[in-house]
């Protein structure tokens, strides 16, 4: 008989570009953020990367807060950007009927 620790959890990462204008881009990182399974928020105009959030399980308002006023001042000043968003999904492991 084999054991298995009932905690373990797969995770899958998946990786997605989004192309924004630059007044959609505070409301796009707001959304993203409350989604829950968002780790990365990497924020590029012309293939350079002009701001990074890593996001964790216990990011806390106080935190986002500044980055939310500084993606607001970015928004501002630039016209169109990209939005690279690291996502992890968590899956069961299946289990056996026995």
């Amino acid at each position: 008989m084999t054991q298995t620790d009932p905690n373990s959890v797969e995770q899958k990462t998946t990786y997605e570009e989004l192309q924004v204008v630059g007044e959609q881009l505070l409301a796009k990182v707001k959304e993203l953020l409350h989604e829950g399974n968002v780790r990365r928020i990497i924020i590029k105009q012309e293939g350079q990367t002009i701001m990074e959030i890593p996001l964790t399980v216990g990011v806390v308002s106080v935190i986002v807060a500044p980055m939310l006023a500084a993606i607001g001042a970015i928004s501002a000043l630039i016209t169109q950007c990209s939005i690279e968003v690291i996502r992890v999904e968590r899956t069961e492991p299946p289990t056996t009927g026995k």
